[in-house]
């Protein structure tokens, strides 16, 4: 009789247990944002990119002119390479091997510099959408709010991406008056 009991009490507890999930389950309020997208269709994000753009096309200047003299020193040395003494060949062909070495440097440095200020504006941007994504789901009441690019599938009436792109360009204008 007690083993009846006993079953009787956690079948009872199961059921329950079921029910209150499926109750729970209603109020449960899930979102999801591209956080790539509403980083790229910010305004704050599209700075970026334009500020990113200027910093490529500065740093880009100084390169191009190392490569023209470069080509200049390589047109030199095959007009009149067969008209030079053999030393002085030799030291043309180290200048134009030295001069590639330079562009080279430059090259790399430009890449680090480009790709530590793209860390820089990406992470700072990030980390305010996030905030945005945080603050929204706070106020909204949202059990949780997922990033999209993580999620094999998602229904499109989970999207939040255009309503955070919203809010976040709202707290900048509002943070600028």
């Amino acid at each position: 009789m007690k083993k009846i009991i006993l079953v009787m009490i956690v079948g009872f507890a199961v059921l329950l247990n079921g029910a209150l999930s499926r109750a729970n389950a209603a109020d449960i309020k899930i979102g999801v944002v591209d956080v790539e997208k509403a980083a790229n269709d910010s305004e704050e994000g599209k700075k970026a990119r334009s500020n990113l753009n200027e910093l490529a096309s500065s740093l880009r200047l100084p390169i191009d002119k190392k490569i023209a003299e470069i080509d200049k020193m390589k047109s030199d040395l095959d007009k009149q390479g067969s008209l030079m003494s053999p030393d002085a060949k030799k030291s043309k062909i180290e200048d134009v091997e030295r001069s590639e070495r330079e562009y080279q440097r430059m090259m790399s440095d430009a890449n680090q510099e480009l790709q530590k200020k793209q860390r820089e504006l990406t992470e700072s941007v990030y980390k305010q959408i996030i905030d945005v994504v945080a603050k929204y789901g706070q106020a909204e009441k949202y059990t949780v709010i997922l990033p999209l690019t993580s999620l094999p599938y998602t229904d499109k009436t989970l999207d939040l991406t255009d309503i955070i792109i919203k809010k976040f360009n709202e707290s900048k204008v509002t943070k600028t008056k």
